[in-house]
């Protein structure tokens, strides 16, 4: 990412052999996904978002989205994922890269926080999970916190509830080696949405 030194990130690959470690499951957080990624590279190209504020994000995966917060500056910074293997490589992460962010399990739709930045990158892949996410994030917006949303596009995503901010060419974990970018889109809640 321009102006700021790439992150080191432990990811899936087909030689990481990350099978052996989780056996069956799918290592979800072990790949840039592309509401994460536009969330990134919009604080990036816009770091006066993070910078100084304190900042959660829901779904941290392998943390990139909180790692980037911070690295730009963000002071208090805490990510959550639902997935104990997700905040074992986020925990990895943030040592690879000395930067002090707290991570723990929890889930999204429950988490009831005091942060002036809340950002949810790629959680509406499935209509449960939007159902359960969508009010837990508006409960946090009419609370103060600016809410941020990251995703390219997915069928379940309550566009009548967001407002575009930014759109960012991106990969996505469901793509295919090579294929053509996908749109990655950053969303803040409306207002009174």
């Amino acid at each position: 990412m321009p102006g700021l030194a790439p992150l080191r990130l432990y990811r899936a690959t087909p030689t990481s052999r990350l099978s052996r470690l989780v056996g069956d499951a799918a290592p979800y957080w072990a790949h840039a996904w592309g509401g994460g990624l536009a969330l990134a590279r919009h604080f990036v190209e816009h770091p006066d978002c993070v910078a100084g504020r304190s900042l959660i994000d829901l779904g941290t995966g392998g943390g990139l989205v909180a790692l980037i917060a911070k690295r730009l500056g963000a002071s208090d910074v805490r990510g959550v994922d639902l997935d104990p293997w997700a905040i074992t490589a986020a925990r990895l992460n943030a040592k690879a890269n000395e930067l002090d962010v707290g991570f723990s399990v929890a889930h999204a739709a429950q988490i009831n926080v005091d942060a002036e930045v809340v950002t949810a990158g790629d959680l509406f892949y499935e209509q449960a999970l939007a159902d359960e996410i969508l009010p837990a994030l508006k409960a946090l917006a009419a609370a103060g916190a600016t809410v941020l949303i990251g995703d390219p596009g997915r069928r379940t995503l309550p566009v009548d509830a967001l407002e575009a901010v930014a759109h960012y060419p991106v990969g996505d974990f469901a793509h295919a080696p090579g294929a053509a970018p996908a749109t990655g889109t950053v969303y803040r809640l409306r207002d009174g949405a």
